[in-house]
């Protein structure tokens, strides 16, 4: 017999999502829990640590997973909790539109170290 599935189809995807970005940004924190003690105390030698390319790639990733994973996040909450569809798309919409800017705002200050 065959089974019908039916719904928007997220749960696998999102699980899988919040599993690896989960893990980026474990991984990031643990890494700058130990670069920062070692020698990024001062402004300088935080703008030292930022000038390398491979650290601000690590810290764009750990933006765009820490981001991804709030959406995803935040977006399971309207939806389970916010029935008027007008209310929840505008949720839906703000929320978007906030992490966009707070991503956008985060990699302007790292690339302007």
């Amino acid at each position: 017999m065959n089974r019908i599935v039916v719904g928007a189809h997220y749960g696998l995807k999102d699980w899988l999502a919040q599993r690896v970005t989960a893990v980026v940004m474990a991984i990031y924190t643990l890494f700058m829990l130990v670069a920062v003690p070692l020698g990024a105390g001062s402004y300088e030698s935080w703008r030292g640590l930022m000038s390398h390319g491979l650290i601000r790639f690590a810290t764009f990733l750990f933006i765009v997973s820490l981001c991804y994973h709030a959406w995803v996040g935040v977006r399971d909450i309207w939806m389970d909790y916010v029935k008027p569809a007008g209310i929840r798309l505008t949720l839906h919409v703000l929320t978007l539109l906030a992490l966009v800017g707070y991503a956008g705002w985060a990699i302007q200050i790292i690339w302007r170290l």
